[in-house]
């Protein structure tokens, strides 16, 4: 119930057209109800004994009033021109009340679709925000197939449902009552067998639209497991093809697809269910109520009605089951979103790790230093760094080094928060980095990364991203400290060349040195480097380091570095081992220790 409420929270933005799509809805099923009940002048027409009918006086705003004022009509058309020119009128007529229930009915479904459509892009906005503000810890945990999953299908799935709800909650309940009015107007005796059919539809197509809900939330998970699945093959297609591994990867997602398959079959098979079911049932409330009301014609008491009126109540009945199986069958559509909603609100709701205070200081610059006191962090239960104290000094370059999985990345991944510290605390100069609003403290820092990532956009584009107001000179000096200037120059349009989906149109070095040239023309007063020329040939590197050496000049700097030739004059270099800086001081320094760092440079000299 309160998945329910959520979704028909979403359309309080769209109200405006909800009225409308009820209000024409409304006017299309008085007009469908005025084109069945021309059936009964037109058979008392036919099957007339050539009896007189009285003017019926001022009109009245009821249905009787207008039947009575159309029968006279009918009547007088008659005697003056004939049956066949009555019976033309009373086609017209017809053809009037059919033509003003398609149109207003068009018009209902013409304001139903900003609300649809304006519901998906709601969600997806708010799942692609929510996206961008979660912090990383969250997508460690998570896979991106099942993300994309929930933002596509999911979202699909629940605009199905508020499209549902609008028609569950006024078009189809209008119609019944309509009908249901007429109906009981016409015979309330009658009436009342069609009472009796619908608590047994409801209680039948709730027990389906339950499981439906079930398996429809399976299927959801499932296809997000195969999305994952395609996610990774495509960004894994040169270690698949290198490995020779094509067959177990297709073994591995036919086993993904054919359990989807089953699930969708479940669902879809259940889905259908509550059609034929209450159609049956409907015919069954028809049979009756065609036996009841023979039986009230053919008795000899009469009945109070007329075979003609009976005919038409018959046409209308036919027409409140339609509503009726509508009802079910969006029962069991909004159960298949509101399991779509449940995963997509897993996002929406998501805790922040990193938090803001109410009211935090604000910085544009950088001034003294950046200090580490006590700090340890853990991603589970193993703490992955225990008790660090490190002091950075503006202008110094400091250099990170270790072992893989030592802790180096993680150390400076706490800086710009991307995670929240366990114990201690972090200062810039001397405030708590907590204290700081987020987007101020990520503004004073550059981050270039072993991984150059790159957006299937123009250069121009990516070094100029997160800068909107960089200008074509601005962007161009950028790509010459990067080293970029060159390469940029002999690709067809220049700056305005497509790099690619993650870059992939351009060289490992050439993606590199576009990352470095964002970082410059972001111009930030910490810089942080992170392997950014460990995956590189010795041409490209010796490019990078030198764009690398230009961007680091009178900037605050800290290097996490592989190849420790490149760090040789860095300011302080700290040796993490198991999450603890076990050494630290210059290269010189290092060296004649004979620790750690000795050992690392050996085996690389080795």
């Amino acid at each position: 119930m309160n998945s329910f409420k959520t979704i028909i929270k979403y359309l309080a933005p769209f109200k405006k057209y909800a009225f409308l799509n009820i209000l024409l809805n409304a006017l299309g099923t008085l007009f469908s109800l005025f084109s069945f009940t021309m059936f009964i002048p037109f058979l008392d027409m036919l099957f007339s004994s050539g009896e007189t009918v009285t003017d019926p006086g001022e009109w009245e705003l009821s249905y009787a009033s207008l039947m009575s004022h159309f029968k006279y009509q009918v009547y007088l058309i008659t005697e003056s021109s004939g049956k066949f020119n009555a019976l033309l009128f009373i086609g017209g007529a017809v053809l009037v009340g059919a033509f003003f229930r398609n149109f207003f009915s068009y018009m209902g479904s013409f304001f139903m679709a900003p609300i649809s459509n304006g519901t998906v892009m709601t969600f997806q906005r708010r799942i692609y925000n929510k996206i961008l503000d979660l912090p990383l810890r969250f997508f460690s945990e998570s896979k991106k197939g099942d993300i994309l999953s929930r933002f596509t299908s999911d979202v699909q799935e629940i605009r199905a449902s508020i499209s549902g709800s609008l028609d569950m909650l006024f078009k189809d309940p209008i119609e019944i009552i309509v009908y249901l009015s007429y109906m009981i107007y016409t015979s309330w005796e009658m009436t009342v067998v069609v009472f009796g059919v619908l608590p047994v539809i409801a209680i039948l197509i709730g027990k389906i639209g339950k499981s439906l809900k079930s398996s429809s939330s399976e299927g959801q998970i499932a296809n997000g497991e195969m999305l994952t699945v395609m996610e990774e093959t495509l960004g894994g297609l040169r270690i698949i093809k290198a490995f020779v591994a094509e067959l177990k990867m297709k073994k591995r997602f036919e086993a993904i697809n054919g359990k989807v398959y089953k699930i969708q079959n479940k669902v879809m098979r259940k889905h259908t269910l509550s059609s034929p079911v209450s159609e049956f049932l409907g015919i069954v409330v028809f049979t009756f109520v065609l036996i009841i009301g023979g039986h009230f014609i053919l008795s000899d008491g009469g009945s109070t009605f007329s075979s003609s009126e009976f005919i038409a109540y018959l046409v209308v009945f036919t027409q409140i089951l339609n509503p009726a199986k509508d009802l079910a069958r969006t029962y069991n559509t909004i159960q298949k979103g509101m399991a779509s909603l449940d995963r997509v609100n897993a996002i929406l709701e998501e805790k922040m790790n990193v938090p803001e205070i109410e009211n935090p200081v604000r910085i544009n610059d950088f001034k003294e230093s950046i200090e580490f006191k006590n700090v340890s962090f853990k991603y589970a239960e193993k703490y992955v760094l225990k008790n660090i104290n490190l002091k950075i000094e503006k202008g110094k370059t400091v250099a990170l080094v270790g072992q893989s999985g030592s802790g180096k990345s993680t150390l400076v991944d706490l800086l710009p928060r991307f995670w929240d510290i366990v114990e201690g605390e972090i200062l810039i100069d001397g405030v708590n980095i907590k204290d700081y609003k987020l987007t101020d403290l990520r503004s004073l820092m550059g981050n270039v990364n072993q991984e150059s990532i790159l957006f299937n956009d123009t250069i121009r584009n990516n070094i100029a991203f997160g800068v909107d107001t960089a200008t074509d000179e601005q962007v161009e000096e950028a790509a010459k400290v990067a080293n970029a200037l060159e390469f940029i120059k002999e690709k067809d349009g220049g700056y305005e060349y497509t790099v690619g989906d993650r870059g992939g149109k351009l060289s490992g070095g050439q993606r590199q040195r576009l990352s470095i040239a964002r970082a410059v023309l972001k111009n930030p007063p910490i810089l942080i480097l992170d392997e950014a020329t460990s995956a590189l040939d010795t041409e490209s590197e010796k490019l990078v380091q030198e764009a690398l050496t230009n961007l680091m000049k009178n900037r605050t700097s800290i290097v996490i570095a592989h190849r420790l030739s490149t760090i040789k004059d860095a300011d302080l270099i700290c040796v993490l081992n198991e999450g603890e800086i076990v050494e630290r001081g210059k290269h010189e320094e290092l060296l004649k220790n004979d620790g750690v760092y000795k050992k690392l440079c050996d085996m690389q000299m080795f």
